[in-house]
C-alpha cells in the first residue's frame, strides 16, 4: 500500500472509501447527500492511520442528473480543514476532467504560496469550469478561474 508513504492525497469519496476502507457517515448509496462534517471525520480518521498525510482534499459532488450537479470541495492542511464555495445546481456539459481539474487548481494555488482556502477554491472554480466545456482537458483561462472564484456558479463570459 503506498497510502503511508505519501504527504498529500487527493480523491472524492469512492477512493477513499473503496480503495482505502474509510467510511463516511450518513453517506447514502446514491451520495446524494454529501455533509462536509461528515467528510471531516473521515479526512480525521485518514490522518491518524497516515500521519504523514499533510494534504488531504476531497471533491463533494452530488449528481442530481447527469446534467445538474452540486459541487464542492474541502482540503485539510496543517491541520486545518477548509471548504471550498458550494455550487448548487451546476449545469453540467461533459463532467470528464472536473475532478484532474479540481486537483490542478488546488495544486497551483499551493505551489504559488496562496493559503489553503484560496487553493481549495481554485480548484473548486477550475473544476466546475472544466465540466462546462467538452473533453477532459480545461479550456479555462486564469482568469476565467478567478472570475469563478467570485461568484457562485460556473457562469463567466468568454
Amino acid at each position: 500500500m503506498l497510502a503511508p508513504l505519501v504527504d498529500v492525497m487527493l480523491g472524492n469519496e469512492e477512493d477513499f472509501t473503496a480503495a482505502l476502507g474509510f467510511k463516511v457517515a450518513d453517506l447514502d448509496e446514491n451520495h446524494s447527500r454529501l455533509d462536509a462534517v461528515s467528510f471531516r471525520k473521515m479526512i480525521g480518521h485518514a490522518v491518524q492511520e497516515f500521519p504523514n498525510l499533510a494534504v488531504i482534499a476531497i471533491t463533494l459532488r452530488n449528481a442530481k442528473t447527469a446534467t445538474v450537479n452540486d459541487w464542492g470541495a474541502i482540503c485539510y492542511h496543517g491541520g486545518q480543514f477548509h471548504e471550498a464555495q458550494r455550487r448548487e445546481n451546476l449545469e453540467i456539459y461533459d463532467r470528464v476532467g472536473g475532478g484532474d481539474s479540481f486537483a490542478s487548481g488546488l495544486i497551483y494555488g499551493l505551489l504559488i504560496g496562496k493559503d489553503p482556502e484560496w487553493a481549495v477554491d481554485c480548484g473548486a472554480a477550475h473544476g466546475a469550469l472544466a465540466m462546462t466545456t467538452p473533453g477532459d482537458t480545461s479550456m479555462a483561462t486564469l482568469e476565467e478561474v478567478l472570475q469563478a472564484m467570485k461568484s457562485q456558479s460556473a457562469r463567466i463570459a468568454r
